[in-house]
């Protein structure tokens, strides 16, 4: 009885190492996903945008879209995207962006399509903060906007960067938390390379923050969300888009909801037609 025992729980061990160890070695396979083709702005109806190559402290290149604001007195934001796809994917919502006469700069991420290197939390947070740098040195207004995955980044320049507001869309307290929830079989928080821990950044924003989740989201979880703004700093606004899932709070009125949020806590969009 013993033998047999031994047996499978030898073979149980080395099955578990096996799962294991390519989850270590192909994780960010899980977490990133580029793909598509990024094609000119102007070819998605964005004719003031321009696409341009900017090099990274490193010497890495990654493509930035951007447009300057129709008035020197109004922001520019910094967009963060998703982990999937690339910047073509968002072309509807930085047309709602411009067309409100926001400036825009949004960045693609290295890996993706577009960009030299691979991605990676240290390299997209120290690409942030050179892009925040790079849109200081020519506007004074920065909102500061993280989708998704984008939300880790976008929280921790905040925490190192002082922006006119933090506009987080669909965030996760930690891309660790909910690595850990899907796999709780695994050892996440020995494993994992990039853990993305907003919740550990958070406590630092100065900012006011404004923070959309859809109830009905499976991908980032709804608690999720509420849990980051808990821990978030005053003042600050939390949206719940009743039946929303992780990809439609676009289309159920996010910008005009965060055009109201500026308007109220910076002023920066009292003036804008929603």
């Amino acid at each position: 009885m013993v033998r047999p025992l031994l047996r499978s729980a030898l073979v149980l061990a080395v099955v578990y190492g096996f799962i294991t160890g390519y989850m270590y070695l192909f994780q960010r396979d899980f977490v990133f996903h580029p793909n598509g083709t990024l094609s000119p702005p102007r070819d998605l109806g964005l004719d003031g945008v321009t696409a341009e190559q900017v090099r990274m402290q490193d010497g890495t290149a990654v493509t930035v879209w951007q447009s300057p604001p129709e008035d020197p007195q109004k922001p520019t934001v910094l967009y963060f995207h998703g982990n999937g796809g690339n910047l073509s994917g968002r072309a509807k919502r930085y047309r709602q962006i411009v067309d409100s006469g926001f400036g825009l700069y949004a960045p693609t991420y290295r890996g993706y399509p577009g960009a030299e290197g691979s991605p990676s939390e240290a390299a997209l947070i120290a690409d942030g903060l050179a892009h925040f740098d790079q849109v200081a040195a020519a506007t004074d207004t920065i909102v500061l906007h993280g989708e998704s995955l984008g939300t880790g980044v976008a929280v921790a320049v905040a925490a190192q960067r002082h922006a006119a507001a933090l506009v987080l869309e669909a965030p996760y307290t930690a891309a660790a938390d909910i690595a850990a929830a899907t796999y709780p079989w695994l050892p996440v928080s020995l494993l994992m390379k990039d853990p993305f821990l907003s919740r550990e950044r958070i406590s630092d924003v100065q900012e006011p923050v404004f923070v959309i989740h859809g109830t009905n989201d499976r991908t980032i979880p709804f608690e999720q969300g509420q849990a980051l703004f808990d821990m978030a700093r005053e003042p600050k606004v939390f949206r719940a888009v009743e039946g929303a899932g992780h990809n439609s709070l676009w289309t159920e009125g996010l910008w005009p909801a965060t055009l109201e949020f500026l308007a109220r806590y910076t002023g920066t969009g009292a003036s804008i037609q929603q």
